[in-house]
């Protein structure tokens, strides 16, 4: 389960986002689960809705869905068609319980909002389009349960007030992820840093929900401190369906949680200092003070009777013009070290 409580801020939580990639079928869903599974990801995710009561049966489609799934049905049609039933999501929620990864869905209207309250998801996902829907998040807000808020297409005052809204009636484990929503997102259409105005903004958890194509962007988010990141994944690129093409294959999937995972060791604790990988060439890779030339006992060192060179295991360099107008009561022949006892204090 997900929380900004939880110990999560030292693992970045990676939600798989299976979206209507399952095209309305139960068995292309369970797959889906299973490939989640299978790639490492904390968390599978649907989307839970009653096209009724989300879009108008006359709203047209976005440029994006046009290009993948064409213009001769309406958008009310073609999200009727990826809708599933109470009774699939109840199915989904006991398949993905017996693979051991979580299940989560967003809704999109108060009654899916309700259906998957009942069916126990730990947490609310709140989609980017829903950030500005007031009452939704009203509705969500007293169930108290953690919310992870997409903020794509929106402004900072927008975000505040979906906040507001989240806190006023009752919930405040809120984690906001950046998006840009456009499918697939232009690199230079991503614009990270916002990530940290919110932080700063709002001193909540920040993530980033991916709409690039590849794998490159998200690791960056991770390397920028997100504590989630969210991405779409399919079987299959080709199949028919409106997010099909902007999502990432199975292998992909897997290579971004590894990615992820990897980031997540290489940032470490932040303190500086030499690590156990170090130690051990320390004394190879540095330098200590050595006889540049013969020298006799009872001389003086001069700058030119002493230099720098490996190993370091004597006298660091650092001393350097510690040591020069000392008396030696040792002879030393070119390039031995010089050791403190050798030298008259």
């Amino acid at each position: 389960m997900y929380s900004q409580k939880n110990n999560l801020k030292s693992q970045c939580y990676v939600i798989a986002e299976a979206g209507v990639n399952h095209n309305g079928d139960i068995n292309l869903a369970k797959k889906l689960i299973d490939a989640a599974k299978d790639s490492g990801a904390d968390a599978v995710k649907f989307q839970t809705f009653k096209a009724e009561e989300v879009v108008c049966k006359t709203a047209g489609k976005a440029q994006y869905q046009i290009e993948n799934t064409g213009s001769s049905e309406s958008q009310y049609e073609m999200i009727k068609a990826l809708e599933l039933s109470d009774e699939d999501f109840t199915e989904l929620k006991k398949y993905a319980d017996e693979k051991e990864i979580t299940f989560l869905s967003t809704p999109f209207d108060h009654q899916s909002a309700d259906f998957l309250e009942k069916l126990g998801v730990p947490l609310f996902k709140i989609p980017s389009g829903e950030i500005t829907n007031i009452p939704l998040l009203e509705h969500i807000g007293k169930k108290q349960k953690p919310v992870i808020l997409s903020t794509g297409m929106s402004t900072l005052g927008e975000v505040e007030e979906a906040i507001e809204s989240l806190k006023s009636s009752g919930t405040t484990d809120i984690t906001l992820l950046h998006c840009t929503t456009s499918y697939p997102a232009p690199i230079e259409s991503v614009n990270l840093s916002a990530m940290e105005t919110m932080r700063c903004a709002f001193k909540l958890p920040v993530g980033y929900s991916d709409h690039t194509e590849g794998i490159t962007i998200p690791i960056a988010a991770v390397a920028l401190g997100a504590v989630v990141i969210e991405k779409h994944f399919t079987i299959d690129k080709n199949l028919p369906g409106p997010d099909h093409k902007a999502s990432l294959e199975p292998d992909e999937l897997k290579a971004i949680v590894e990615a992820v995972r990897d980031v997540e060791l290489a940032m470490g604790n932040g303190i500086k200092a030499a690590n156990d990988a170090e130690r051990n060439n320390i004394q190879v890779a540095r330098k200590s003070l050595v006889a540049r030339r013969n020298i006799n006992e009872g001389s003086v060192l001069m700058k030119d009777d002493v230099t720098a060179k490996r190993p370091g295991t004597g006298i660091p360099p650092k001393y350097f013009n510690l040591i020069i107008g000392k008396k030696m009561n040792k002879s030393l022949r070119r390039d031995e070290q010089i050791n403190w006892f050798q030298i008259d204090s």
